[in-house]
């Protein structure tokens, strides 16, 4: 049984507990082969710590010859500024979700339909099978590597500062922070929403100077950044699951020795499935830390949502965007979506 998330891991880590990038301990002779990784969650959250516990691991069981260094919190810019420099050669690895991804590689947004998935283990059936072959696949073709195991980015909620969202007519004319993606766009605006495209670093902000009214994220999200200094209210919508795909430059990738590539993908997979066993039940535990800050819940019905979403044509939109073998291989493992 997954095991709940711990509060070390979620608001318990510090800069004193996990190393600066550029400070891992020193092996003597200088690595053979010094990489970046870059990620836009802040160091207290499960992936920045499970990043860092990776890169040590390989550090190590390489004897020293290769050292990343993890960045994050958006020091190296926001997910389109690190997927610029990721396609450049400038930065080695980052996560980035696929719905943002799919900028570039348009397939790699497929998991993130709607309503597509009802609980995790449709999920991890999908992105560990034939799916997430077809969009490593992709990602393949557009010059970059995508690593085997796609790390949890949760179920996501709508918070907002002016009213909760109890209802689909309660985002008509809403503006609504999303990320840069077509996909999370056409969702909101088939909602009758006002959704504005912003990177995470920048949402805090937009928040708080009422740029936009609310965001989506998951609870754990929602806490690691404190968006709950700036949201008075979630409404638990679920309304579609977003993962962090693990990526690599390509041309970086493939120079490297077998056995480098070895260690590296075991110690980043093995701590994808760690920082997903932190994910696992989390929610219970967000939503109790978050009441504590003063945050309202509400839960609406999903089924009204989805209805929506049908009569807007949403569904067949995207099933002709994507093309019918590849919704094929998604509804192989959400079952019919859409009616």
């Amino acid at each position: 049984m997954a095991r709940q998330i711990s509060r070390r891991l979620l608001i318990g880590a510090t800069a004193a507990a996990l190393p600066l990038p550029g400070l891992l301990c020193a092996r003597g002779d200088a690595p053979e082969f010094e990489m970046k990784m870059g990620n836009d969650n802040p160091m207290s959250h499960p992936n920045t710590i499970r990043q860092q516990e990776a890169v040590d691991r390989i550090l190590k069981e390489t004897n020293g010859r290769v050292k990343i260094s993890v960045f994050p919190n958006n020091q190296l810019g926001g997910d389109t500024d690190m997927l610029s420099q990721l396609r450049s050669g400038a930065l080695e690895f980052m996560t980035l979700s696929g719905l943002i991804l799919s900028t570039f590689t348009p397939l790699s947004s497929i998991y993130g339909i709607g309503y597509a998935f009802p609980d995790y283990k449709k999920v991890w059936a999908a992105v560990d099978g034939d799916l997430g072959a077809m969009i490593r696949a992709s990602i393949d073709k557009a010059g970059l590597y995508g690593f085997e195991k796609i790390w949890d980015n949760g179920f996501r909620q709508i918070s907002s500062s002016t009213h909760p969202i109890r209802t689909p007519d309660d985002l008509k004319g809403y503006k609504i922070r999303v990320p840069v993606s077509p996909l999370w766009t056409s969702m909101f605006e088939a909602f009758g929403a006002a959704p504005a495209s912003i990177n995470f670093n920048e949402v805090y902000s937009a928040l708080q100077t009422k740029i936009v009214e609310g965001q989506e994220n998951p609870l754990v999200n929602i806490e690691t950044a404190k968006l709950y200094e700036v949201q008075k209210y979630i409404s638990m919508t679920r309304h579609m699951w977003d993962g962090f795909i693990m990526l690599g430059n390509g041309r970086n990738w493939r120079s490297l020795p077998a056995d480098v590539k070895a260690v590296i993908s075991k110690n980043l997979n093995g701590s994808a499935e760690d920082q997903r066993n932190d994910y696992a039940n989390s929610d219970g535990t967000m939503h109790a830390l978050l009441e504590k800050q003063g945050m309202v819940f509400n839960e609406p019905d999903p089924e009204a949502f989805r209805q929506v979403l049908i009569t807007a044509g949403f569904y067949d939109k995207w099933k002709e965007k994507y093309g019918a073998e590849a919704w094929a291989v998604l509804e192989k493992y959400t079952g019919k979506i859409g009616s």
